[in-house]
């Protein structure tokens, strides 16, 4: 059967198909001046890297790492698949104007990884892929500009040059003036939508705030920007994520988007401000981490995937530090908050204050101070009860006097997928690429090597019990089973062992400790800085015999849960 198909090279080739396809060839870079001045690396030493990472349609796709340069030496290609979802007969070739109305761009993410394995994300773009229809020869050449994030969204960082060629040829291509007037026509009806949806967002919150004039002061939040500077609605943000074979509950994954790096936008200058940056989904899984709204908003789409009613909640921490998290309403009235940074669940049951005082009122023991609105991708509602603190918040959701909710229809004409707008298509999640057996045991040969050096320099010998190291695996699976499923299990047989393998007389001690990153002499510098553990690896004492175990447990997007048990054990003296 054949299939129709886009390539793009910059030195990247792509290739589309519907059975058509396009190949994207990118053909190199340039002018990514911030390199001008870095050396050639010498043969076999380490780097930093730019890998462009590319989402079409459900189609995912990574380039090979090249040397961070001036002109980097991209020469990468990748066939995309233009099917048309609503087709039906995928046998028949589909024509260059019914591929005219496939308006999702290719989604472009550059990211730099340094020397020592940390990302950051270098630029975003939306690649317009559909000029080739009106290409001669079905290929055309494109210098795409790439522009900053955040802060630097209108600074250039670099071009980079990309051919694009349609795979099998047009039995008939486009005018340009047809692809141009396509392109004007959804320009303007995008445009018009987000133009009404602005001008309903200001009178709703005209409204707002015409209930009680200190709402002006609560965390409600209509509209975000992403890592372009592009101001979305918080909504668009969100969309039912399904997983696929990579998760198999709604815990597992919250405990996937808890092993997800946190890190602040970066801000530019002191004075303790917090620069805003919501992420599109593609940058925040290509980088592998990002801050609580990427969190948040991730967690919230798997919840829904699941069948949940799963919302983002923003308001407060403790010292009113602006904060996100997820909530769930079960059917029985139930309403949970997901913590989307640890993975932790909180039942949430509101004090009344008009309760008398001997009346007993639950205590809350989540950390959350504040809640201002909630929104998921058809619901946005502004909590307009008395007092927004959460612990007497009341989440009857239908309750207009207590949550003031946006049209369904309005946020629907700029948030639902498939319609013309700016809002980008939600890429798949992918498997992990790592071996989860393989790289445990690196890691634990690093940290071995790292344990007899520093003993070493005290002048310590080292002697490691391999029994005892292998006996700690039980202890590092139970604590991940308990973080995904709050279920302890497995204790009594950890503790039974150790004590048969700690003869009388001795003593055994043992330090757990838990990394989302895979770089041993940057987790043994954190478990120095702990007492416990410092205590451990430096054991004096007569027939010191020490051990560790690693347990690297893999989820989606190659993202690491990574167990370290330290021990000892020795022979009291005393």
């Amino acid at each position: 059967m054949k299939r129709r198909g886009l390539q793009l090279q910059n030195h990247q080739r792509i290739l589309l198909t519907e059975n058509h396809q396009f190949c994207k060839k990118v053909l190199g870079g340039k002018a990514f001046l911030e390199h001008l001045q870095e050396p050639e690396p010498l043969p076999g030493q380490i780097c930093s890297t730019f890998t462009l990472c590319l989402h079409f349609r459900n189609q995912r796709f990574r380039s090979k790492p090249v040397p961070c340069a001036c002109e980097p030496d991209f020469h990468d290609g990748f066939l995309l698949e233009v099917h048309k979802d609503s087709l039906g007969d995928g046998s028949k070739m589909v024509d260059a104007t019914t591929m005219l109305s496939i308006c999702d761009p290719v989604h472009m993410v550059l990211i730099k990884t340094d020397t020592f394995g940390e990302t950051t994300l270098v630029a975003s773009y939306f690649l317009e892929w559909r000029s080739v229809l009106a290409a001669e020869n079905g290929i055309t050449n494109v210098a795409v500009e790439l522009l900053g994030v955040g802060t630097e969204s209108k600074v250039s960082v670099g071009i980079l040059n990309i051919r694009l060629e349609m795979y099998p040829q047009l039995n008939k291509t486009l005018s340009p003036e047809i692809t141009n007037t396509q392109f004007a026509l959804e320009r303007q009806k995008t445009a018009e939508k987000e133009r009404l949806f602005l001008v309903y967002a200001k009178q709703w919150w005209r409204e707002y705030l015409q209930i009680r004039p200190t709402h002006n002061v609560r965390l409600v939040k209509i509209f975000a920007q992403d890592e372009n500077g592009v101001n979305r609605p918080v909504c668009s943000y969100i969309r039912p994520l399904r997983a696929g074979r990579l998760l198999d509950t709604p815990r597992q994954a919250a405990r996937f988007v808890s092993v997800l790096g946190y890190e602040r936008a970066p801000v530019i200058g002191g004075g303790g401000g917090k620069q805003e940056q919501w992420c599109t989904l593609l940058a925040f899984l290509c980088r592998n981490k990002g801050d609580c709204e990427d969190h948040a908003n991730l967690l919230c789409s798997l919840l829904l995937g699941f069948g949940l009613e799963a919302f983002v909640c923003v308001g407060t921490k403790a010292k009113g530090v602006p904060h996100t998290w997820v909530m769930t309403c079960g059917t029985d009235g139930t309403i949970t908050f997901w913590e989307s940074l640890t993975g932790h669940r909180y039942i949430h049951r509101p004090i009344n204050p008009d309760d008398p005082p001997l009346v007993e009122q639950p205590k809350p023991l989540y950390p959350y101070r504040t809640i201002g609105c909630i929104f998921n991708h058809q619901k946005f509602l502004g909590n307009c009860q008395p007092s927004d603190a959460v612990e007497v918040c009341v989440f009857h959701l239908h309750d207009e006097s207590k949550w003031k909710p946006m049209s369904g229809e309005a946020i629907k004409s700029v948030c639902s997928p498939g319609t013309t707008s700016s809002v980008p298509p939600f890429p798949p999640l992918c498997a992990s690429t790592i071996d989860a057996a393989v790289t445990s045991n690196e890691l634990e040969l690093q940290l071995r090597i790292l344990v007899s050096e520093h003993r070493k320099d005290l002048g310590l010998s080292t002697v490691w019990d391999d029994h005892l190291s292998y006996l700690l695996s039980p202890a590092l699976a139970a604590y991940e089973l308990e973080r995904t499923t709050s279920i302890s299990a497995g204790n009594e047989e950890f503790q039974d062992a150790v004590r048969r393998a700690v003869p009388d007389g001795h003593t055994f001690k043992g330090f757990p400790i838990h990394f989302v990153y895979r770089n041993a002499r940057r987790a043994f510098a954190t478990c120095l800085r702990s007492p416990f553990c410092e205590e451990i690896i430096c054991c004096r004492g007569d027939q010191v015999r020490l051990a560790v175990r690693v347990r690297v447990f893999t989820y989606p997007e190659s993202a690491c849960a990574v167990w370290i048990m330290f021990a000892c054990k020795y022979r009291s003296v005393l």
